[in-house]
């Protein structure tokens, strides 16, 4: 099958297209074929190195994927074909992923993309931790983020308004002004290095 190895710690631009063998399922793993993978933070740090998960190169990164099921557990409510989002970890850029029962695997709906899906666990789910389980955010309270206009702000901007919460967006760059407010901010900040405007 097709993948992507990172086969040296000299970052993105390094990494090789590869042939290899699928991966081994054990009787208690989601076979996945991939459609579309994320490119995530770990990717980006896993390549050079930085990442605080350590592989033994060369590896196959790949944290989040959508695709379709090929085969799984009779009882893991899951179905061949079935179109599904999942966190695999690692292994995700490849035609086929193996995922672990530990790992998420969740049900993709008709109306949500191959594309769209293949953001939501790393993105979403992390910021659901971290505004729900973590922050206890609360309908009404104000939040500030910065970084918005990437994979993880888009998630917070769109799922603290979601939980009814003002929401203050900070970028970095004006292009990114319009960005933010279309994903759901009440308010937009430029900071930039020298001054700092205000967006309505």
């Amino acid at each position: 099958m097709h993948a992507i190895y990172i086969i040296c710690l000299k970052g993105p631009a390094f990494v090789e297209a590869v042939e290899v063998n699928e991966p081994t399922a054990g009787a208690e793993s989601v076979v996945i074929d991939v459609h579309v993978a994320g490119v995530t933070f770990p990717e980006v740090a896993q390549s050079h190195g930085e990442y605080h998960l350590q592989r033994v190169l060369p590896f196959i990164p790949g944290t989040e994927v959508a695709g379709t099921v090929r085969s799984a557990p009779s009882d893991s409510g899951l179905r061949a074909w079935q179109r599904v989002a999942a966190f695999p970890g690692i292994g995700g850029y490849a035609a086929t992923v193996a995922v672990p029962p530990t790992a998420a695997v969740f049900p993709l709906p008709d109306n949500v993309s191959f594309r769209a899906g293949a953001a939501l666990p790393m993105n979403y789910l992390t910021m659901h931790f971290a505004l729900v389980r973590r922050a206890h955010l609360k309908p009404g309270e104000s939040v500030l983020m910065h970084g918005t206009a990437g994979g993880v702000g888009t998630a917070a901007v769109q799922l603290a308004a979601a939980l009814d919460a003002r929401v203050i967006a900070v970028v970095s760059e004006p292009g990114k002004l319009t960005a933010a407010r279309a994903v759901g901010a009440d308010e937009v900040v430029w900071l930039a290095a020298s001054r700092t405007l205000c967006g309505s």
